[in-house]
């Protein structure tokens, strides 16, 4: 299967992985998690006050291309999100933080609603990275001494239904 593009023009060759959603009961909670435990810049609210929803896009910035992104346009923004992958879109609808019949949203790893596993997220080194969110308090599903596979740990994000999968990098010997 490598190299076949099942007959793909020319214009789709530069296709590429955008981002993912999820949805978050509380999304001042939420973002705090994903900067400040994680480490992901923010890069643009969408509220849409009518349909009662909003959307938040963040993404790991590496190469520090977000530095200025609070003074861009909105469009300069949305251009962001729109032109470079592994963007991560939190979606808000109003009310559920305060609602207290809102039961939360499905895993994915659990009934009902199975089907959802992980968001992958590679780490340099492991360990630190596990320590860093023992000490921030983080819910692990696995730790790294858990189990057989010992070069992976999931973490749970505020909500619980999303899980975090890291993997350290292997540098060879």
């Amino acid at each position: 299967m490598a190299g076949c593009y099942y007959g793909i023009t020319d214009s789709l060759r530069t296709t590429q992985f955008n981002h993912t959603m999820l949805r978050v009961k509380d999304p001042k909670v939420s973002l705090q998690f994903y900067q400040d435990v994680l480490g992901m810049k923010f890069i643009r609210e969408v509220r849409n006050d009518a349909a009662k929803f909003s959307l938040y896009f963040l993404a790991f910035d590496h190469d520090n291309s977000l530095n200025d992104i609070e003074s861009k346009s909105d469009t300069e923004k949305w251009n962001t999100v729109i032109g470079r992958e592994g963007v991560l879109e939190l979606t808000w609808n109003h009310g559920t933080e305060s609602d207290p019949d809102f039961r939360g949203y499905a895993s994915g790893n659990s009934e009902p609603g199975k089907g959802f596993g992980h968001i992958a997220v590679t780490v340099d080194d492991l360990e630190k990275a596990c320590g860093r969110f023992e000490k921030l308090g983080v819910k692990f599903q696995k730790k790294p001494s858990d189990g057989k596979m010992r070069n992976i740990a999931f973490i749970l994000d505020p909500d619980g239904c999303a899980e975090m999968f890291s993997f350290q990098l292997d540098h060879g010997s």
